[in-house]
């Protein structure tokens, strides 16, 4: 222990982490590439090449060129599967929009609510209650 001094340790970690980093961010310049949509076959490519022959020097310059781009890419990816999700969570729990007036899920929450709240009495909870569910 005594040929590897702590602070040589500590430099170690640190351009391990960043080498971690740095990989980090050429995968997700590669997925970026492969996800954008607008952009034609060949300047994919050329991307492409441009990241993986000079790597340090092709990530920089598609963060700079095209980051506004990643971040657009990566919020609308984020709003289609919370979408998705939310789609899912209705469709799986019986609320799908479109259901009429309001389903029954829906119609019992807003029963329940004003009951907590004394607007209506337990026995006109009841009541509202059968109706809805017959």
């Amino acid at each position: 222990m005594d040929d590897y001094p702590l602070l040589n340790v500590f430099w170690t970690m640190l351009w391990f982490f960043l080498w971690i980093m740095w990989l980090f961010l050429l995968f997700k310049v590669i997925t970026d590439i492969f996800r954008d949509h607008e952009m034609n076959g060949w300047a994919k490519a050329g991307w492409l090449i441009f990241c993986i022959l000079l790597p340090y020097l092709g990530v920089l310059v598609y963060v700079i060129a095209r980051g506004k781009g990643m971040t657009r890419r990566d919020l609308d990816q984020a709003r289609e599967n919370e979408a998705a999700f939310q789609s899912y969570i209705r469709k799986a729990a019986g609320t799908a929009p479109g259901e009429g007036k309001g389903s029954s899920v829906d119609e019992l929450a807003r029963l329940a609510e004003l009951k907590d709240k004394g607007a209506i009495t337990n026995e006109e909870f009841e009541r509202a209650k059968a109706k809805v569910l017959s």
